[in-house]
């Protein structure tokens, strides 16, 4: 792959990035003291900048990683060290806000995630989950190429196996990053769903469309939309 592709196909990923970032914040009302959870809250920063825009001082996080979680918790996250894969160790009601950014790929137990979101969420209280797009127009192309979609599922600890644009080595494919089951659109809103959360969806970044391109598409066509942005709300009644 030549420098000149590789550096367009860098600023496509940062731009479509912000643009989830921004979708984001248009669902993050202010609600000054509300109870805000983010699952797979790493070093704490993406969830300090959620708490700022919600105004809240309320902020709790969740992650697999002990340095990670012991960075955020010296931030000011009151973090908890707990798989995303088993229960929450939150009681029932919790939350008014759940924040899941680039997390639900990684998992294994989707079932279980969703229904503890649920359990974890106050009555009318929702979740703002992102995640890369599996029906998106470059895993398309891979696939009747075929080849791996670009987002994955990795398949392979051991060797590069798929395109990879920007990773060199199977060393840069951490543990960490390893994506286990990656939705397309109309998967995200059924799981969902079933759950019992109303949804509204999003699309960012219309790969390999320039930005200014992408915004226009991926209003109309967020099925093939690069990253999936999605509100997920608690009804008022119990499943």
């Amino acid at each position: 792959m030549s420098d000149l592709v590789q550096s367009y196909l860098k600023h496509l990923q940062w731009a479509a990035a912000r643009d989830s970032w921004e979708q984001i914040r248009s669902f993050m009302l202010p609600r000054p003291q509300c109870v805000l959870l983010d699952c797979g809250c790493s070093d704490g920063q993406s969830t300090l900048r959620v708490a700022q825009w919600l105004k809240t001082s309320e902020i709790y996080g969740i992650d697999l990683d002990s340095r990670d979680a012991a960075t955020a918790s010296r931030a000011g996250v009151k973090t908890c060290l707990a798989d995303l894969n088993k229960r929450f160790p939150f009681p029932n009601n919790f939350a008014d806000v759940v924040f899941a950014n680039q997390v639900i790929e990684h998992l294994t137990d989707l079932d279980n995630f969703v229904q503890e979101v649920h359990r974890v969420l106050k009555k009318g209280a929702y979740a703002v989950v992102c995640t890369e797009n599996l029906s998106s127009w470059n895993n398309i192309f891979a696939l009747l190429v075929g080849d791996q979609p670009f987002t994955g599922p990795h398949i392979s600890r051991k060797f590069l196996v798929g395109p990879h644009p920007f990773q060199k080595s199977i060393d840069s494919v951490a543990d960490k990053i390893e994506h286990n089951k990656v939705l397309a659109y109309k998967a995200l809103r059924q799981l969902f769903t079933q759950y019992g959360f109303e949804v509204v969806i999003k699309g960012s970044g219309y790969y390999p469309l320039p930005m200014f391109l992408a915004k226009a598409l991926q209003r109309i066509d967020k099925a093939h939309s690069a990253y999936l942005n999605m509100k997920a709300r608690k009804a008022d009644y119990s499943i």
